[in-house]
């Protein structure tokens, strides 16, 4: 079986979906795996490396992906790249299964394509579960760049100059990200507030120091999935008036709601944004899908009113070795069960409901008609 592993040409995106050590697997596993040459480069991972791991190396996509039985990305596969991959082939990414406009070529290519996104939150699934994996790098990183563009300190200084107040932090979505930015908040030193929907979640943010801030309701605000669902008009004004309240507190907001399939929820408006202190800073990790705050700018950092919104995209890759070590341990985790030693390819099996649920087309057929916004004829 020939495993490809290409270098990602998305625009900043420096991880890469094999590792050396993911690869050596692959290989003692019995696969014959191909990396294109200074694929791992970005993330510090040599191609030397890989060649030590057993990997050969190629120059150029359309050689590493030409004759492979399976194909392992970071991003979906482009107009240009989809090309070289002959039909047949099976690719795993991460295809935004939302957004992408090109999942349907996906299907017409006679490719079988896994979208890493829509493996289920279930406990046997949990070693592959890239959202919340790279999820986690984000949570830690969006900590970091709020404090590189805060101007002051974060935890409580006493001095013989006086005492320096410890920052006031508010975390809007206590998923994984959240999670993970509470806890970098607290080890740095703040105080941190936490609003959630999901009135779940309360437990986690008590036990990692924080405060919860609330909206009383009657209603179930988390789906089967585990993820916040969208809530009520009554829901969202009462929500909106409570965090205006904490808004104008906070010396930094890290803002991680999202709802999948929909555009971000607006949390923050602008005039919430003009009532914060001179030289707050909004983390608005929702920036790829609208951004919780309108005045967010796609990979860019601004001022407005005096606040810097840092709207940074694709946060995991800012820490490209981390962040594809875990992906490609998260890869290999979902591969190695369809490795069939036997026949030396990959056995799709569709009553393996992990499987069932990423996979997304086969054959030519498109398996998940409500990607596509209307039932695929």
């Amino acid at each position: 079986m020939l495993i490809a592993v290409p270098a990602e040409t998305q625009t900043h995106e420096k991880r890469v979906a094999a590792t050396p050590e993911t690869v050596g697997k692959l290989v003692a596993a019995g696969c014959t795996v191909v990396v294109e040459r200074e694929a791992g480069h970005a993330a510090r991972f040599p191609d030397a490396a890989y060649e030590k791991a057993g990997a050969r190396l190629v120059d150029g996509f359309r050689a590493c992906c030409a004759d492979a039985d399976l194909v392992l990305k970071v991003r979906a596969p482009s107009t240009v790249e989809l090309k070289d991959i002959k039909s047949g082939t099976a690719v795993a990414a991460l295809l935004s299964p939302f957004t992408n406009p090109l999942l349907k070529d996906y299907a017409d290519a006679g490719l079988a394509c896994f979208c890493m996104e829509m493996i289920p939150r279930i406990s046997r699934a949990q070693s592959m579960d890239v959202l919340s994996s790279q999820a986690n790098i984000a949570g830690y990183k969006a900590v970091l760049l709020a404090m590189e563009h805060y101007g002051r300190f974060m935890p409580m200084l006493m001095t013989a100059a006086g005492t320096v107040q410890p920052a006031k932090v508010l975390i809007l979505g206590a998923g994984v990200a959240g999670l993970q930015a509470i806890a970098t908040a607290r080890r740095m030193g703040a105080t941190v507030e936490v609003f959630d929907v999901r009135a779940a979640a309360k437990e986690q943010v008590q036990s990692l120091g924080a405060r919860f801030v609330e909206v009383a309701s009657d209603q179930d605000a988390e789906d089967s999935g585990g993820y916040a669902k969208e809530m009520d008009d009554d829901y969202k004004r009462r929500q909106s008036e409570l965090v205006a309240e904490h808004v104008a507190k906070s010396d930094i907001i890290i803002t991680t709601a999202l709802i999948p399939g929909k555009p971000a929820p607006v949390l923050i408006s602008e005039e919430m944004v003009k009532s914060m202190k001179p030289g707050s800073v909004i983390v608005d990790l929702a920036v790829e899908m609208g951004g919780n705050c309108p005045l967010s700018e796609m990979d860019q950092v601004v001022e407005k009113y005096g606040v810097m919104l840092v709207g940074v995209g694709n946060i995991p890759s800012l820490m490209a070795t981390d962040a594809s070590q875990l992906y490609a341990r998260n890869m290999l985790n979902f591969i190695q069960p369809m490795l069939d030693a036997e026949s030396g390819r990959l056995n799709i099996d569709m009553e393996d409901e992990v499987v069932a649920a990423a996979l997304i087309c086969r054959d030519g057929e498109f398996l998940k008609p409500q990607l596509l916004g209307a039932e695929v004829k």
